[in-house]
């Protein structure tokens, strides 16, 4: 049986197109970090090769004699994305996208343990020897509270969706609670290079708290 989590875990992947509330469990993920405009930045075009790299290696490691223990079939989780600006502030302008700052990452399934990580890294960096995996990490993240919902269309769309779950926190008498651990989180359900930019589906998420009296 191949586990597919947007299929199981439908709560994380598959929102409605209005806002809901939704308590994140901690999770594995591969992350990459860095700066730069996702369109036209080298540096994020090589995080999302070496993403993909080290998910799709660890995947097939049932055929390369490297089954690590606890091994299950699973489809490749989606790219995810940690957004805010250079200098630290909350992404609020998506159009200066030369001033991003991100974290790319992927999920993993749960018997990817830090040895399986690197034992793995080192396999792919035979095979791509062109790719600075020194640049990746394996990470537990806990999200926790946050409130979500899916955008559908072109990413320069967002702020109109945005707007909608700002509105939505404040009207259940809760905050955006952005700090260096809780970001404004993107997962991307479609692949933006086969995809029609009116039909991409993205999972908007931010963290929560209850407002302060």
């Amino acid at each position: 049986m191949t586990i597919d989590y947007k299929k199981t875990q439908k709560d994380l992947y598959q929102p409605k197109l209005s806002p809901s509330i939704i308590d994140v469990p901690e999770m594995v993920f591969i992350m990459v970090d860095g700066y730069g405009d996702p369109n036209t930045s080298a540096e994020y075009q090589s995080a999302v090769e070496i993403l993909y790299g080290l998910s799709y290696s660890i995947k097939m490691s049932k055929k390369n004699g490297d089954r690590p223990e606890g091994y299950f079939d699973y489809v490749v989780p989606p790219l995810e994305g940690l957004w805010w600006h250079r200098d630290g502030s909350v992404i609020s302008d998506i159009f200066d996208k030369a001033q991003f700052a991100w974290t790319s990452m992927i999920r993993q399934p749960e018997f990817v343990t830090s040895e399986v990580f690197d034992s793995l890294k080192g396999v792919l960096a035979k095979k791509k020897p062109e790719l600075d995996l020194s640049l990746a990490r394996l990470e537990k993240f806990t999200e926790g509270l946050c409130a979500q919902i899916l955008h559908i269309g072109s990413y320069d769309d967002e702020p109109a969706t945005m707007a909608m779950l700002e509105r939505f926190i404040a009207q259940i008498g809760m905050q955006p609670d952005f700090t260096k651990k809780r970001r404004h989180h993107e997962v991307y359900l479609n692949d933006p290079r086969k995809t029609a930019p009116e039909k991409l589906k993205t999972v908007i998420r931010y963290p929560i708290r209850r407002k302060e009296d």
